[in-house]
């Protein structure tokens, strides 16, 4: 599997330095739940994912794990031509939180070259992610402010929203 590119590294690292001040920023922002975060949010998110290629990086597939609801089992079992207790016994198991999430990193699925072999079909928190242009923004922002030191996009966005 590549490695992260060097200005990808550097906004992990820097992320995880400032993820304690990210948070206490957050915290104050949740409490005022300001309405231009959404579009500030929008727009760092916009201009991040014009520059970042995301199959460079793939770091969240190799570091963590997404949830897997029911809907993501059934159709992804279907596209394995396998059944889902099958899917759940290889590659799935419980957490803390009662959520079904991989076994193990990096992803199972995940190809060398940083693809995905069910990308069609995977589950809803990997289409999703990284969560920066989701409405009400405040209400996500522990998650946001943990991101950072998994994705550098978010990292970066972060960046630019709480430095501007």
């Amino acid at each position: 599997m590549s490695q992260l590119k060097e200005n990808d590294q550097n906004a992990l690292e820097l992320a995880k330095q400032q993820l304690e001040q990210t948070k206490k920023t957050f915290r104050k922002w949740k409490q005022s739940k300001p309405k231009e975060l959404d579009q500030r949010f929008h727009q760092a998110h916009t201009q991040e994912f014009q520059k970042m290629d995301c199959l460079t990086c793939a770091n969240c597939c190799k570091t963590t794990s997404p949830i897997f609801r029911d809907a993501d089992i059934r159709r992804i079992a279907k596209r394995l031509r396998m059944k889902e207790a099958q899917l759940i016994d290889q590659y799935l198991k419980m957490d803390e939180e009662s959520d079904y999430v991989l076994k193990k990193s990096p992803c199972s699925f995940l190809y060398d070259d940083n693809t995905c072999s069910i990308y069609e079909d995977r589950p809803l928190a990997c289409r999703e992610y990284p969560h920066t242009d989701r409405k009400n923004m405040f209400q996500i922002l522990e998650l946001t402010a943990t991101n950072t030191t998994v994705c550098p996009a978010v990292a970066r966005i972060v960046e630019k929203i709480t430095n501007p």
